[in-house]
């Protein structure tokens, strides 16, 4: 089945591609890898939550937030490349969580955005991760993630 059949599935609808927060570009394709922008959770043109993972915000909530990301990122390569037939699998996949100063459970929060990407790719575990906490991030957002994305052959073709 296809990524759009998946998230059809799902009953996920992607959004429209977001608007870039700042001077830059939402993807650049450097042969078969399309390198996206870090992204916020900004759903309907505003932050899902605002605050730090284990103070203000739960780790189910960050989970959601990291969840409308990836989505988010689906919309960003729908809108760059026509289609998400053309994406091979997600290479990596880093997360950034703001988090209270005594907050160690990183890996459960990524989770959340690793197991979408794993049924939406059809695999268990296969992207390469990292994650890391920091003491704040852009319009006081809990997460942010920036992915690395493979193109199959025909993806590869298309500027």
């Amino acid at each position: 089945m296809s990524i759009e059949g998946r998230l059809k599935a799902l009953g996920i609808e992607l959004p429209h591609s977001p608007t870039p927060l700042g001077l830059y570009v939402p993807c650049v394709k450097v042969g078969r890898l399309l390198f996206l922008s870090m992204l916020l959770p900004i759903k309907d043109g505003s932050l899902m939550a605002t605050g730090k993972i284990g103070k203000e915000v739960s780790i189910e909530q960050a989970g959601e937030c990291l969840k409308a990301i990836v989505i988010n990122a689906l919309a960003i390569v729908k809108s760059q490349q026509g289609s998400l037939d053309n994406l091979s699998r997600c290479v990596r996949l880093t997360g950034y969580l703001a988090t209270a100063e005594d907050f160690y459970d990183h890996p459960r929060v990524m989770n959340y955005a690793s197991a979408l990407f794993n049924v939406l790719f059809g695999n268990a575990y296969g992207h390469t991760r990292g994650v890391v906490g920091v003491s704040s991030l852009p319009l006081n957002s809990p997460v942010a993630i920036d992915i690395i994305f493979e193109l199959n052959g025909t993806g590869a073709d298309k500027d």
